[in-house]
């Protein structure tokens, strides 16, 4: 069963898109309703959800900061905007939306996007029970989720952290200090700038300057680590921590 939830300032726009998908006869359950993003923000928190039918020009905080708030979460649910001004459509796909409907909603296409939605949420639904850690970052206007599992380290970058993961380099609004706090079992401190994934770490190794860098299996990157740090990453390597 797929957990609903819509977000729209407008009473009778809500009862109507309401309608339509009990219309559907799919495995389909409206959990919660919103009238502002606000409003949005609280509930998804309060009653997780897998989708969210969310309007896009509400008073307050209007639909887009909303879904990027909600983006942020661990495990965010799907987003669809709703909403008359087809002009935002390239903003809202920046936010990371699923889909995007124009009003008055169609019910084949209402269809279509929760059939989307369904296939595209269904992988998160198989890792919720495989429990993943997501972390959050900012990507030209909206939201880039990275798993856990893809990250390689963290460096301290001016008033940022830069991630290395799978897919690249991002930056994070989070402080090495909080990320070790956060994932005490997973990272590893191997110089006051750095925090390294325990599991990704390969060897160790000396380089030119007669100190020693870490080594991971499938990416070049090397990583000095400090004097006081090598003996931790030893024990590591020996299967001692």
């Amino acid at each position: 069963m797929m957990k609903l939830m819509i977000v729209d300032d407008e009473a009778l726009a809500r009862q109507r898109l309401s309608g339509l998908i009990e219309k559907l006869n799919g495995e389909y359950q409206i959990i919660a309703e919103a009238k502002n993003g606000e409003e949005a923000v609280a509930l998804s928190q309060e009653h997780p959800v897998d989708l969210v039918f969310m309007d896009i020009h509400m008073p307050g905080m209007d639909g887009l900061e909303a879904a990027a708030r909600i983006s942020r979460q661990d495990l965010p649910p799907a987003i669809i905007f709703t909403t008359a001004y087809s002009e935002h459509a390239l903003d809202a796909f920046e936010v990371h939306a699923v889909d995007y409907l124009l009003k008055p909603i169609r019910r084949e296409k209402l269809q279509a996007a929760l059939e989307k939605a369904t296939r595209l949420t269904r992988p998160l639904a198989q890792a919720e029970a495989r429990p993943e850690t997501w972390l959050s970052s900012r990507y030209r206007g909206g939201v880039q989720r990275i798993a856990l599992s893809d990250v390689y380290y963290f460096r301290a970058d001016s008033k940022y952290v830069m991630v290395r993961h799978k897919g690249g380099e991002s930056l994070l609004e989070d402080s090495l200090v909080s990320l070790e706090k956060r994932f005490p079992d997973e990272l590893l401190r191997i110089h006051r700038s750095v925090l390294v994934r325990s599991a990704v770490i390969s060897g160790l190794e000396k380089n030119l300057d007669g100190g020693v860098q870490v080594m991971f299996a499938d990416i070049d990157d090397k990583l000095a680590v400090s004097r006081r740090h090598v003996p931790a990453v030893r024990r590591l390597l020996n299967g001692k921590l």
